[in-house]
């Protein structure tokens, strides 16, 4: 888990964000207990009411759960909930950002699908590896 002291985006919201990403490359399953709010403080040298407070947004988003007698566990049906609102949400935003970017610099529609093809069978490249 890394986090940006220099980023405007605050350090709760990059924990929070981190530990989905862990949650989506399959290093935090389902059902599994997630990483305590102790840990991620120690870990990251940030205050751990600063790291509750981005295990708190999970819970909120029913990402993560408290479990009777445990820790915080990775909530059955988390990862489909992920998927599915960084599909909606953040996919959109990223293509909104790219054509907009694209008009701005003069790229053709054509000529943005060919570097989009040319990235993603590269990006396929390094991750199979």
């Amino acid at each position: 888990m890394k986090i940006n002291f220099d980023s405007l985006k605050p350090v709760y919201i990059q924990i929070a964000e981190a530990i989905e990403d862990d949650i989506i490359c399959g290093l935090l399953a389902e059902g599994s207990p997630a990483y305590s709010q102790l840990i991620i403080a120690r870990e990251l040298n940030v205050n751990p009411a600063t790291a509750a407070k981005g295990i708190n947004v999970l819970v909120s988003k029913g990402i993560l759960e408290k479990q009777r007698g445990s820790s915080m566990v990775v909530a059955i049906g988390a990862l489909e909930r992920l998927l599915s609102e960084r599909r909606e949400t953040g996919l959109n935003a990223l293509i909104s950002n790219l054509v907009a970017e694209a008009i701005k610099i003069g790229l053709t529609e054509s000529e943005v699908k060919d570097k989009l093809r040319s990235y993603y069978k590269s990006m396929e490249g390094q991750q199979n590896e």
